[in-house]
């Protein structure tokens, strides 16, 4: 039986990794890409939006200043990124053009969705991008980007530029055939998860394996649940399964298929959730962290125990117990200084309204 999504996929948001991009080495992978982007062009021309997040730059960056071994240093990853991030857009523009497509840079970072203005802004360019045809190229700002908006890996970005452009379908394109469990000592590709549990994200622990990127499949479910909550569907399957991107779209079972949730958080909810950066981190007590667990309830002044970071009114921020487990985010009424100076907690305004709340089982 062919999979069902919930509408027919006329956007789609397909994520590459480094190692679709280049080999370990930094060699181009050109017969995989050209069969990628191949594959981009003939769904453009059926009238489906493709937009394309991809990784590589810093790999393609490191090959070409015949350097073998990633660097820890932000300065020389940055100026690798702005080496590689020209050859990664030669490359797909001399390739698309072959299609006669074009092609578009598009580099983010997360100031870009924790802005709003910022965030409206970059919607209307996606949308005017695909108003011409062409394919939005997406990546992380690595040039400039600082430890304090960066996302950290491509996983996330892809997510979150699919709840942007309001996709009906994310496909993670990467070196394994889907999200697989081990039985009897071999893989098994799991067609289809209808919820992250415990038991699936314990599966995804350790099987990052390539040195020359960031993720892993800990990374690949992060971006899932950004999906899934959005009420995307997002399927992670092999990059070197022939004409992977259409078989996918038909229907075909090909790799592990996660199934959009079907209550869809509001975008302010979603944003607060996914798209903002947390500024810090607010510790409750018990009674605060059970009130808040039940639904429903905003966080009191006289629930809160200590705080971390440097964070102003209306900033995002995490809420955690004593042990330092996540609870919930959500937009806080006080600056750092506010509750500094609040010596009298009772009757005051509250911390975070459950309006701005998000319960971390998001």
């Amino acid at each position: 039986m062919a999979r069902t999504f919930p509408r027919k996929i006329k956007r789609v948001v397909v994520k590459v990794g480094s190692s679709v991009i280049a080999s370990h080495r930094g060699k181009e992978r050109s017969p995989v890409l050209r069969s990628l982007l191949e594959q981009i062009s003939d769904l453009k021309k059926q009238g489906v939006d493709v937009v394309l997040v991809s990784s590589g730059a810093i790999v393609l960056g490191m090959a070409e200043m015949g350097v073998a071994t990633r660097p820890t240093e932000v300065a020389q990853l940055q100026a690798f990124a702005a080496i590689g991030q020209a050859i990664l857009m030669r490359t797909y523009s001399e390739l698309f053009k072959e299609n006669g497509v074009h092609c578009a840079q598009v580099l983010l970072t997360w100031d870009d969705f924790d802005n709003r203005l910022r965030f409206n802004s970059a919607r209307q360019t996606f949308n005017a991008i695909l108003q011409q045809k062409a394919v939005p190229i997406v990546n992380e700002n690595d040039t400039i980007a600082a430890d304090e908006i960066k996302f950290g890996d491509n996983d996330r970005l892809s997510a979150l530029v699919a709840s942007l452009v309001q996709a009906d379908l994310l496909m993670i394109l990467t070196d394994v055939e889907g999200f697989y469990e081990i039985k009897d000592g071999q893989p098994k590709v799991l067609e289809e998860i209808k919820e992250i549990t415990r038991e699936i994200e314990a599966l995804a622990g350790g099987t990052s394996k390539k040195h020359m990127s960031r993720g892993g499949m800990v990374t690949k479910l992060d971006a899932v649940k950004i999906a899934t909550h959005a009420n995307i569907p997002c399927v992670i399957a092999g990059v070197d399964a022939p004409a992977v991107l259409q078989r996918v779209i038909e229907g075909e079972r090909l790799g592990t298929l996660f199934v959009e949730k079907e209550a869809k958080l509001l975008a302010r909810k979603h944003w607060i959730s996914f798209g903002a950066k947390p500024k810090g981190t607010i510790v409750v007590d018990d009674g605060a962290r059970e009130a808040l667990l039940k639904g429903g309830r905003s966080l009191l002044l006289p629930g809160v125990v200590s705080w971390d970071g440097h964070f102003k009114a209306d900033d995002v921020v995490v809420v955690v117990d004593r042990e330092h487990q996540e609870l919930a985010r959500g937009v806080t009424n006080y600056s750092v200084s506010d509750l500094h100076r609040a010596t009298d907690k009772k009757g005051k305004k509250e911390v975070i309204h459950y309006d701005q709340l998000v319960l971390c089982q998001r």
